[in-house]
């Protein structure tokens, strides 16, 4: 059965847009080659933590989205929007693995007239020297001729219910003037504004430049709330004052590392740097390193509290509050929760865990033990480490009912706990 729309990738890109597509009244088909995602999303349920509810699949379920591991729905389509995940791979350079088997599927079946959309996070240079080479090779078609090819790369946060892709204006980059028009067509139905790039490298670079502001500010800010510890400074109160000042100031806070699926990228260090000239983001690097070695540093603060009251490292019941990267969702991708875990558990210490979101979690595959009681809990344990901010969670009490609390987040009241 024909659809306007193909998303090729049923994850934390995918589902939202999907998602936006159905509302809007566009027949849409979402392809994974996974037959896990179709599984769940058949059965009525999210196949990614932190996404979408169970009430909001079965609604796009029975406004007419499809899911399906067949690739034949990909040649009955107006549309196909590739949102295939692209992680770091061990040597820090993004894996393309995902998104080259997107594009060979999609070229084996790929008409003319179509539109074909990249929102997957990639290096400047991906859609016109990766992706358009593949659909090329494997179609016959010429993009820009034959096929529209456009970049949209995705700025949705997963489990923000405030800014949605209705609200979130869309930058698109396409490879010709005809395939930018098609794509912001495609758009313009979905979203309120859309940004037109100037080509795809623009529209690549456009998420690079947003991930990497990121990360370079809470590197900033990580590096200050250190600083501000070794001279009895409560950078909270620094940060509470400078955010008053109504221009060229923005807020961003500590934490004890940095999580998400928006991963900083250093250009120099592209999977096909023989065409880029090579010059690595020295600011951009420097800021992994520093928010790399938070973890570390919350290690060193749990061993000097335990050590200041007279325990050690190596036997102390441990107790960590909020185990995922962001607060009120389930998503745990890059959380430094599990690494914080890992290196408390070779000092030989006995970590239990509590997330209202996390029903279960294991670090190094094994279960970790979950505190049915928060507040019994914290009583017992001989350290409490706030790692993530739940709405849920009373600070306030907490503070009173824990022997100590390492709060990483700063949500405390003043002095009711020991800040980062």
């Amino acid at each position: 059965m024909p659809a306007d729309l193909a998303v090729i990738g049923l994850g934390h890109l995918g589902l939202p847009l999907a998602q936006a597509a159905v509302t809007a009244g566009i027949d849409t088909v979402g392809y994974d080659p996974d037959p896990r995602p179709y599984a769940e999303l058949r059965a009525g349920r999210s196949p990614v933590e932190g996404t979408l509810t169970a009430s909001e699949i079965r609604r796009m379920l029975s406004g007419g989205f499809r899911p399906t591991t067949n690739a034949a729905e990909l040649g009955r389509v107006r549309t196909a929007v590739i949102c295939s995940p692209t992680p770091l791979g061990p040597d820090r350079t993004i894996d393309l693995t995902a998104l080259g088997d997107a594009a060979r599927a999609l070229a084996a079946r790929l008409r003319p007239h179509t539109t074909v959309l990249l929102e997957s996070a990639v290096p400047p240079g991906t859609t016109e020297n990766v992706l358009r080479p593949l659909l090329e090779e494997g179609s016959g078609l010429v993009a820009g001729r034959d096929f529209h090819l456009a970049c949209s790369p995705s700025r949705l946060e997963p489990g923000n219910r405030t800014h949605v892709l209705a609200n979130t204006p869309k930058v698109i980059g396409g490879l010709t003037p005809a395939c930018t028009e098609s794509a912001a067509a495609f758009y313009g139905r979905l979203t309120d504004k859309v940004v037109r790039a100037r080509g795809p490298r623009e529209a690549e670079m456009t998420k690079v430049l947003e991930t990497n502001f990121r990360h370079v500010n809470i590197a900033l800010v990580n590096e200050m709330a250190v600083l501000c510890h070794d001279l009895g400074v409560d950078l909270w109160d620094v940060i509470r004052c400078a955010e008053t000042k109504p221009f060229g100031f923005q807020p961003f806070r500590p934490g004890p590392g940095v999580g998400g699926h928006g991963v900083p990228v250093d250009p120099g260090f592209l999977p096909y740097s023989t065409r880029t000239p090579g010059h690595p983001l020295r600011m951009v690097s420097l800021a992994q390193e520093i928010n790399d070695r938070m973890p570390s540093y919350v290690i060193q603060r749990c061993a000097t509290l335990l050590n200041e009251h007279g325990k050690s490292v190596r036997g102390a019941r441990v107790l960590l509050l909020g185990v995922t990267y962001k607060p009120d969702s389930a998503d745990q991708e890059a959380a430094p929760a599990r690494e914080i875990a890992t290196r408390l558990m070779d000092m030989g210490a006995q970590i239990g865990y509590h997330d209202p979101h996390v029903l279960d979690w294991r670090v190094r595959e094994r279960p970790v033990p979950r505190a049915d009681s928060l507040y019994e809990a914290a009583a017992a344990a001989d350290l409490t480490v706030l790692l993530q901010q739940h709405r849920t969670y009373d600070l306030q009490g907490l503070a009173v009912k824990a022997q100590l609390l390492l709060d990483t987040r700063g949500a405390t009241p003043a002095g009711a706990a020991h800040r980062l």
